[in-house]
């Protein structure tokens, strides 16, 4: 269960939001692990296709086990567990599998869902396949360097373009200005 549409207008439906979210995050978890476990979501391009390409083995070397669940298996962290759900300093996010700027902290915004938010990546950053995991479909984001899971893509953003990147921020790294 990733992010969920919030109305960031009304902080009455975004604490009840938040509260009822806190109470699903178990049984999402545990539903997700388990069709996790079972498929894997389809990406725009194949492995060999990236410019950056390695084994899982290689992979495994320069990331953390939930680097790895997230950005290689198509994983989604707990919801409120990332620091950079709160870092606002001026700055970029970068890809924590190839470094590649993904957002620039302008864009970053607080959706109340507990996990990073963004209006907009950096042009050219990100790719974007159809995931039709958790009996639903839903638009994927990648790093199109090295094709690395970053999270969602929703259409109830904040101006100016209605757009919500919900993004594990686990499958990035904060480089500050």
């Amino acid at each position: 269960m990733d992010c969920d549409r919030v109305d960031l207008d009304d902080p009455d439906k975004m604490q009840r939001r938040t509260l009822l979210s806190a109470a699903l995050v178990p049984i999402g978890a545990a539903s997700g692990l388990y069709f996790l476990s079972s498929q894997t979501s389809p990406m725009a391009k194949t492995q060999g296709e990236f410019e950056i390409t390695k084994t899982d083995e290689e992979w495994k070397k320069i990331l953390t086990p939930e680097q790895f669940k997230v950005l290689r298996q198509h994983g989604t962290e707990r919801a409120g567990t990332s620091i950079l759900d709160k870092e606002y300093g001026k700055g970029q996010f970068v890809c924590a599998g190839c470094d590649l700027p993904l957002f620039v902290s302008d864009t970053k915004f607080n959706s109340g869902t507990g996990w990073p938010s963004f209006n907009d990546p950096i042009p050219g950053a990100i790719e974007t396949s159809v995931d039709k995991s958790f009996f639903s479909t839903r638009t994927e984001v990648h790093c199109r360097r090295c094709g690395g899971h970053l999270g969602h893509v929703f259409e109830d953003g904040p101006k100016p373009t209605g757009l919500r990147y919900c993004m594990n921020g686990v499958s990035m790294k904060f480089i500050p200005a």
